[in-house]
């Protein structure tokens, strides 16, 4: 089996599922995950985790996006894209400047509601397949942070724009949002994802050039490792006496470990190597116990 990260370029037509179906069939191994769902419109950057890494899925899925968008001003669509229904239309009677200061206005913390194309659940039912039957519910508005907004280019009724923002930012309802804000409409017609856990677009590869890599045998160099996105994790090493503990996957106290400058906090996370630096798993320190205890192993 094979165990690692692969920063795969998801092409439009493609579902995140749809990727992860075509990685099973080209590695022949079921266990593989994606990262962070991409609309079949969208492209660009998905991480998917082979074997051993869908263990950090979630911790990858949890991380800052940042995206590449076209917003088209004049229209309004019942998915919030170029790809919907076109509910509204409007002449897009806005100076540049008041189009820049509306974008701007976005950037910090922002109360966004979910749109109803998507797939988050209520009571149980996924919003998409509630708007597929021409129902719509309310939807609470959910705390997104935009980082950053760069206005590459202003040619209206059409902005370039690059978002970073945090997990869970849909940027197609942002470009509704700041359509409403100028009064004049919104959809997003563009979309790509350029970051994402780490991972960036110039370094991204197809499934089509995946695949013919695997059949000549050249594809490792694509397999990242799966410590080597826990960086923000303090490292820890194992002594040599403790490795029956390590291999038991039992909880480690500080005489377990090899001298460290590291200085323990309540409710941290480490990433844990033995003593010759295989790479074992993820533990969180508890403080009132002094114990580090495994959260999620990986030599197992």
């Amino acid at each position: 089996m094979i165990n690692g990260i692969i920063n795969i370029y998801k092409e439009k037509g493609f579902t995140s599922f749809d990727v992860v179906a075509k990685m099973r069939g080209i590695f022949h191994q079921k266990k593989i995950g994606h990262t962070g769902t991409l609309d079949p419109d969208a492209e660009g950057v998905l991480p998917v985790c082979l074997g051993k890494a869908t263990k950090v899925c979630d911790l990858l899925t949890d991380t800052d996006k940042e995206y590449r968008a076209v917003l088209l001003l004049g229209k309004d669509t019942d998915t919030q894209d170029i790809s919907g229904k076109v509910l509204k239309e409007s002449t897009v009677e806005v100076e540049k400047i008041e189009v820049e200061e509306a974008i701007k206005s976005f950037v910090g913390d922002y109360a966004q509601i979910p749109p109803m194309y998507s797939a988050l659940k209520v009571n149980g039912q996924k919003l998409v397949d509630l708007a597929r039957k021409g129902i719509e519910v309310e939807r609470k508005p959910r705390n997104v942070v935009i980082n950053y907004i760069k206005i590459e280019k202003i040619e209206l009724p059409r902005v370039v724009m690059t978002v970073g923002c945090s997990k869970g930012t849909y940027i197609r309802t942002l470009c509704k949002d700041i359509g409403d804000k100028l009064g004049c409409f919104g959809c997003m017609e563009e979309l790509v994802r350029t970051q994402a856990a780490g991972f960036k677009l110039n370094n991204a590869i197809k499934l089509t050039d995946l695949e013919e890599l695997v059949a000549k045998d050249e594809y490792k160099k694509y397999i990242v490792p799966i410590d080597s996105v826990l960086g923000d994790f303090p490292k820890l090493q194992t002594n040599k006496e403790s490795q029956k503990f390590v291999c038991n996957g039992n909880k480690l106290s500080q005489n377990n470990l090899q001298k460290s400058e590291v200085v323990f906090k309540g409710d941290t996370s480490y990433r844990v190597y033995d003593f010759e630096n295989n790479f074992i798993g993820i533990y969180k320190y508890i403080e009132e116990d002094e114990i580090l205890k495994p959260v999620k192993l990986f030599f197992l």
